[in-house]
């Protein structure tokens, strides 16, 4: 009989294709709930997700046969690690599949906010040509801060090598990696010397809400904000509050603390003022979680993923 491996998210072809040819039996139920796939979880040895629903420990308990639980993706933090672990369940992501798509989007929102590329765009589709209130900014000269250098950091900082700013990087879980695109530094001087700060975190318990008011204060310069991590590290309210004040000079926000609304359902005037904020101001930048969403990168991120299981070997007597 086969291993199986139940698909609760979709994943580029490539994933299900290695794997079947590795010998597993995957299966993919699209318009099942979570109910149902509690009925059928502990027929399968291996659980393939994005974030549709939580490994929580109530799914987990009933999952007698799980050997792993592969994220398609970078962030965990739909599913109980350390308690997925302490049941001897292996937990595989594949951060690598989209960091060069983050380090190129992180890049692109800089270079768009700070050459006023979207304000200028649609003036000219108006008839508008105001050359002096689109006048930009150069990135040659200052300083980028970046606060977490795992694949992600480390991909927008190798992408800026050309730009001739001077980029510092703080990792509370990583040291020794200055190289020819970083230099390894504090978090002080990471508050004392960033004129841009580009966020790369995991979702922790730890990281949420890590940018609130106090961590605001303790910049010495008024600086610009990147996050391209999960938008639960950004306190939005205290962002508003730095914007307004100037503290916070501008920001380009792939990803907002919101996003678990349907931006579908919900009229605009209902959302938080503060994200009603964000979305008139002329020095914000937004996208839709998509830094990590590249053509490219949805390839990648599957076929890392595979290789990885693959390479566990959970298959009895291969």
């Amino acid at each position: 009989m086969q291993e199986k491996i139940l698909f609760i998210d979709d994943a580029h072809p490539i994933l299900i294709e290695e794997l079947t040819l590795a010998g597993f039996q995957c299966d993919y139920f699209p318009t099942y709930t979570l109910a149902d796939y509690e009925k059928i979880i502990s027929e399968y040895i291996g659980i393939i997700i994005r974030s549709k629903i939580l490994m929580n420990q109530q799914i987990i308990d009933k999952a007698v046969n799980l050997k792993f639980i592969g994220r398609v993706g970078a962030g965990m933090e739909s599913i109980d690690v350390e308690y997925a672990e302490s049941k001897g369940i292996v937990c595989i992501n594949s951060p690598e599949g989209n960091r060069d798509a983050v380090g190129e989007h992180a890049l692109g929102m800089l270079l768009c906010l700070f050459n006023r590329l979207k304000f200028a765009d649609l003036e000219m589709r108006k008839g508008i040509r105001n050359r002096e209130s689109n006048r930009g900014l150069e990135i040659k000269g200052k300083t980028i801060g970046i606060i977490g250098y795992g694949n992600m950091g480390s991909a927008f900082a190798q992408r800026l090598k050309g730009f001739e700013a001077h980029v510092i990087a703080y990792d509370k879980y990583k040291t020794g990696f200055s190289n020819e695109y970083v230099t390894e530094t504090s978090l002080q001087d990471i508050f004392a010397n960033s004129d841009i700060l580009s966020l790369h975190v995991p979702l922790t318990e730890e990281t949420d809400y890590m940018l609130d008011e106090a961590f605001i204060k303790r910049f010495h310069k008024d600086f610009y904000l990147i996050n391209t991590s999960r938008g639960q590290v950004v306190k939005t309210d205290a962002l508003v509050e730095a914007l307004k004040s100037g503290k916070i000079k501008g920001c380009c926000l792939d990803v907002i603390e919101y996003e678990k609304f349907s931006f579908e359902e919900i009229k605009a005037e209902a959302f938080p003022k503060a994200y009603q904020f964000l979305t008139k101001a002329d020095n914000v930048l937004l996208s839709p979680h998509v830094a990590g969403w590249t053509v490219e990168s949805k390839y990648k991120l599957a076929k890392i993923l595979a290789d990885k299981i693959i390479k566990t070997n959970f298959i009895k007597n291969k």
